[in-house]
């Protein structure tokens, strides 16, 4: 069977909706890896990206007066993109920035994310409403629920904020071998 017997059946829809799901899915990926520095994998991935994107839109130009396909080329788009985060976020390669603000836990919850290995750095803080603890820790993405957990915890009203680094030097995390 050629392509064109299959893309031109009614199975083509499907199998134009299957092949955007799968190129978007990547290029969200690659994206999302480019913005946090994978120069090595981002370009692999681009190269199958783009191979899938031609065949998918080159059978659904083949079949503009079809809306069916037409449909499948933009719905496998919008799942794709919803796909391509849902992946990503189960990678969940990176690191985060944690920074809490407890009014009355900062101290135990900087111990409790100690003894689970996470590094952390704490001060004390003048807030609107008085004194309180600013617990900062740099950890890997996927480690943010098991850190966040620990707050909520110790402390289900403090003020939390996570952020993405750009670079980071050093510190504790980047030791040649860690126990």
């Amino acid at each position: 069977m050629t392509l064109d017997v299959l893309f031109g059946s009614a199975w083509g829809p499907l199998v134009i909706f299957g092949l955007r799901i799968v190129d978007v899915s990547l290029a969200t990926v690659r994206m999302l890896l480019a913005v946090r520095g994978h120069k090595r994998l981002v370009p692999f991935i681009g190269f199958f990206e783009v191979l899938i994107w031609i065949l998918a839109v080159g059978n659904a130009v083949k079949f503009l007066d079809s809306p069916l396909h037409l449909l499948g080329y933009a719905g496998g788009y919008a799942t794709g993109t919803a796909v391509g985060l849902w992946i990503e976020e189960k990678l969940a390669l990176g690191v985060s920035a944690l920074r809490v603000m407890s009014a009355h836990g900062g101290v135990e919850i900087a111990e409790a994310l100690r003894e689970r290995g996470f590094g952390v750095t704490e001060f004390p803080a003048q807030g609107r409403d008085g004194r309180m603890e600013v617990v900062y820790a740099v950890l890997r993405r996927r480690h943010l629920p098991l850190a966040l957990a620990q707050v909520n915890a110790w402390d289900p009203d403090a003020f939390v904020m996570i952020e993405e680094p750009r670079a980071i030097q050093r510190g504790w995390m980047f030791d040649l071998r860690r126990k």
